[in-house]
């Protein structure tokens, strides 16, 4: 089964079951990939969480069902997952800027959040620059901080963590013990596969031979075929946007999968703001 159909596969099954109480372990099952990377590459593609995305499907067929059926409010809250008619309509109101009434009564416009469709698109205009290279294993040194995946925690406390280390110094240091062939602080995701915390490990670290500094921790990454993306451009907005190059129009055309080994986001020295700031994103390939 290719890629994208591991991935429309996982999607459909979300669909099959949104009234039912929805596994990350199971739903990740059905794209053959970790939950980790599961909710990584759905957040990448879309731009929202997976948790997110369910509670937004439910909604919008929970609207439906107001405006089209007699049915009680709190059966309709009870059946879309909701204990109490009050947090249904705080839920329910967030989302439509209406009230549970008023969708019954047809007042207002509602919003519609459809059922996802996974294309693969082609974009000649816009070429991605990479590499594949193959390097033996290698050592990073720099913090790590272990950190939740569930309702998208890591993606708040990420930004976070590179803050502390450019006030505290740590960025710094790091770029003078950066002696080895990648030149930059590297940003590290390593999936724990931890199935029932969800958690991960993110590091802020270079590669450098030699001993390890008291301050900091050691982690090796394992020999791999690398697919190297080059980035240009003001971050954070820049890399974001080759990521979603790679898992739309890359993985879907060639014949790599991603390895299940950690991936670094590579940063240089300079303006990271800057129009013409440099990065790349390193994927371990198979």
């Amino acid at each position: 089964m290719g890629w994208v159909e591991s991935l429309q596969r996982a999607i459909d099954y979300m669909e099959e079951h949104l009234l039912d109480d929805l596994s990350i372990e199971e739903i990740a099952k059905q794209a053959h990939v970790s939950v980790f990377h599961f909710q990584r590459i759905f957040t990448i593609l879309t731009g929202i969480t997976l948790g997110e995305y369910l509670r937004r499907r439910r909604l919008t067929l929970a609207a439906q069902e107001l405006s089209n059926t007699s049915s009680r409010i709190i059966d309709i809250a009870l059946k879309y997952g909701y204990d109490t008619p009050e947090a249904f309509s705080k839920a329910f109101r967030r989302q439509h800027d209406l009230t549970p009434s008023q969708a019954r009564n047809n007042t207002g416009k509602l919003k519609s959040y459809n059922r996802l469709t996974i294309q693969v698109t082609l974009k000649g205009a816009e070429p991605m620059k990479y590499k594949i290279i193959e390097r033996e294993n290698f050592q990073v040194v720099g913090i790590k901080r272990e950190l939740s995946c569930v309702n998208g925690e890591n993606l708040t406390e990420i930004p976070k963590m590179w803050a502390d280390v450019h006030a505290d110094g740590t960025n710094d240091l790091l770029f003078k013990l950066n002696n080895g062939e990648i030149n930059g602080v590297l940003g590290v995701c390593v999936d724990k596969r931890d199935a029932q915390a969800q958690l991960m490990d993110y590091w802020i670290a270079t590669e450098h031979n030699g001993d390890t500094p008291e301050s900091l921790m050691n982690l090796d990454i394992p020999a791999s075929k690398w697919g190297v993306f080059e980035v240009h451009g003001a971050m954070p907005d820049a890399i974001q946007k080759v990521w979603k190059q790679i898992y739309s129009e890359w993985f879907p055309s060639s014949h790599y999968k991603h390895a299940g080994t950690p991936d670094l986001e590579v940063y240089s020295a300079g303006d990271p703001w800057g129009p013409d700031y440099y990065s790349e994103i390193w994927i371990p390939l198979k």
